[in-house]
């Protein structure tokens, strides 16, 4: 018989002076679930009770979300240039509304086509691999408030540059493109993660200093491991974790430029077996 059918037969036991464990027993069911029949029925009645059943076997439902909450999430994404569910959900709690990454996302799909089917699955190619210099630049952005770093290294010989910006707009990517590739030259590839400073200006810019630009795939940390690694070294030994003005970005690339000679020809990288400096000396000095 069907779950409904035992629990009605459970109550015509009950109100004959069956015992529970008579019941459990005919039932095919445990004395527990037995006694919660039992004690939902007497408050419920019998017919509510087994409605409420079932309804709650059609399974999960979401939890209903407030329309002014959904309103909240979409304007903090048009708000935030179009930002992603985990910075809606660091936007909304400073506005005392918790939600989930999960529910922000639901209510973005609800309202906006974030991205056409096709492409969910698009390969990016395989993590591009370098067995000698300037085959591969990985680069990324540093937020120092109202300074942007944007940061670049050659993953083989481990060179890296500094470029700071008083924005992070793609035409901020664009000029900082152009000093970072002074220095590295032409390159095979330039991967960076998908933000939006990437895109447009920058993006038209690259084919002029690289034959292919890779993007990331989001949430694979690993996938930007070398550019990570010296964004966490540039807070730690030079720029830290202070906030500075727009004002500041003269004085301050002169000190990132003081500390990438030191990166470069003193400090020992465990990169290499036995450590030694990134540059020799030498190098330094033509």
């Amino acid at each position: 018989m069907d779950s409904v059918t035992r629990i009605e037969v459970a109550w015509e036991l009950r109100q004959a002076g069956q015992t529970v464990e008579y019941i459990a027993e005919r039932v095919g069911r445990s004395r527990a679930t037995v006694y919660r029949w039992l004690h939902g029925i007497k408050h419920w009645g019998v017919k509510r009770y087994i409605r409420q059943y079932q309804t709650a076997k059609k399974g999960h439902r979401h939890r209903k979300t407030y329309r002014y909450v959904e309103e909240r999430v979409l304007a903090v994404r048009r708000e935030h240039h179009g930002c992603c569910g985990e910075k809606i959900v660091y936007w909304l709690a400073k506005e005392g509304i918790q939600l989930s990454r999960s529910t922000v996302y639901r209510i973005l799909n609800k309202h906006l086509r974030l991205r056409s089917k096709w492409r969910r699955n698009v390969s990016r190619g395989s993590l591009p691999r370098a067995s000698g210099p300037r085959e591969v630049i990985q680069m990324d952005t540093i937020d120092f408030g109202q300074v942007f770093a944007f940061t670049a290294i050659d993953i083989h010989t481990r060179e890296g540059q500094v470029v700071l910006q008083p924005g992070i707009t793609a035409a901020h990517g664009r000029a900082a493109l152009e000093a970072l590739m002074a220095y590295f030259g032409h390159c095979q590839v330039i991967q960076t993660d998908g933000g939006a400073e990437f895109e447009a200006e920058f993006a038209q810019l690259v084919p002029t200093y690289a034959a292919q630009h890779r993007i990331a795939r989001p949430y694979k940390k690993n996938e930007q491991a070398f550019i990570e690694c010296f964004n966490l070294i540039v807070r730690k030994e030079c720029l830290g974790w202070v906030k500075y003005p727009t004002a500041h970005v003269p004085s301050l690339q002169n000190d990132v430029q003081s500390w990438l000679d030191y990166y470069h020809f003193v400090r020992p990288s465990m990169a290499f077996s036995p450590m030694r400096p990134i540059l020799p000396a030498e190098s330094h000095l033509t």
